[in-house]
């Protein structure tokens, strides 16, 4: 039976007006997804909350983290924000990546109180972040110290020699681009980076001999490169109590800061969808009692060690043979 034109358009019509509400529906419900997520995951905009205590997290190897800094700075400049956790857990990293994070919380410190609470570990350029604080809390058998620079550069020539490749440069001066991993490494060479390396190291004993009020020489003996347990740290004034977050809430309240207000964790953009990636590596690692799968990934993944130019401040264990 042959429609009739009039059916056509109708028909036509409907499938169209049927298009446009499911589009609609689609998202509607996108929409209520995320917002749901949004909640579920208890993110905060900047500056909305009600009076807190803003906690961060530092974690991992320290680069120089514009999302970490811009985050600092909103802590900084929001008036809801009366005191500051630094919940530090790093080996350390870039000489430059401490630094920055070190300044940004000398500036909220100037307007704020702020303390450091101590997990596992806050050593090299972590523990350089925790002297910026006015007060440092760690575990008894927290891992603390390792104050020193260091680079490392690996020496290819003996892989070139049995592949039977050779390297053909020329330059303005020679020890432009050096070390490299193509020559072998010359006393100059050497020179000049141990004198670099020991300009940034006494940069970095400076800091810890003010912040810890120390004398240069104390801070130097214990800038060995030596790490603590929060016991030995706490009789070596490299902290000052022993304890975790509570003890550093009540450091708090010494301050003045209502030590009753809600503890909240300011966290990285993007970091708190239900469905995203590390959102979903957080709940499967709860769900089988094995912790926090999303630092896991992130270091199977390589993240943590990706692109650490330049001068180090870096503590980490011997693997096991």
């Amino acid at each position: 039976m042959t429609m009739r034109a009039d059916d056509l358009i109708d028909r036509r019509r409907l499938r169209r007006k049927l298009t446009f509400w499911r589009v609609v529906t689609f998202l509607i419900a996108a929409a209520a997804i995320f917002g749901f997520s949004t909640w579920i995951a208890g993110e905060r905009l900047p500056g909305v909350a009600s009076n807190h205590i803003a906690k961060v997290k530092i974690e991992g190897t320290i680069t120089e983290d514009e999302d970490l800094l811009e985050r600092l700075e909103d802590i900084r400049k929001s008036p809801s924000v009366k005191g500051v956790i630094l919940s530090i857990d790093s080996p350390g990293g870039t000489t430059a990546g401490g630094e920055a994070i070190y300044d940004a919380v000398r500036k909220i410190s100037a307007e704020k109180p702020v303390v450091a609470q101590v997990g596992t570990l806050a050593a090299s350029a972590g523990y350089m972040i925790a002297s910026a604080s006015d007060h440092i809390v760690a575990r008894k058998s927290s891992i603390v110290g390792s104050i020193g620079v260091l680079v490392q550069f690996p020496d290819l020539t003996g892989l070139m020699d049995k592949v039977g490749i050779k390297l053909e440069e020329v330059k303005s001066s020679p020890l432009k681009a050096e070390p490299s991993p193509f020559n072998p490494t010359t006393d100059a060479e050497r020179a000049m980076m141990r004198s670099m390396i020991m300009d940034s190291y006494d940069w970095f004993v400076g800091i810890v001999a003010e912040r810890r009020a120390m004398s240069k020489t104390e801070a130097t003996a214990l800038a060995d490169g030596s790490v603590f347990t929060g016991r030995q740290a706490l009789a070596k004034k490299l902290i000052d109590e022993v304890g975790g977050e509570d003890q550093a809430i009540a450091w708090l309240g010494t301050k003045g800061i209502d030590a009753t207000l809600s503890v909240v964790e300011w966290k990285p953009k993007g970091s708190g969808g239900l469905f995203s990636p590390m959102s979903l590596a957080r709940a499967v690692g709860r769900v089988l009692g094995v912790g926090d799968l999303s630092s896991d990934l992130i270091r199977e993944m390589g993240g943590d060690r990706l692109f650490l130019d330049g001068m180090l401040s870096l503590w980490h264990p011997e693997k096991p043979a």
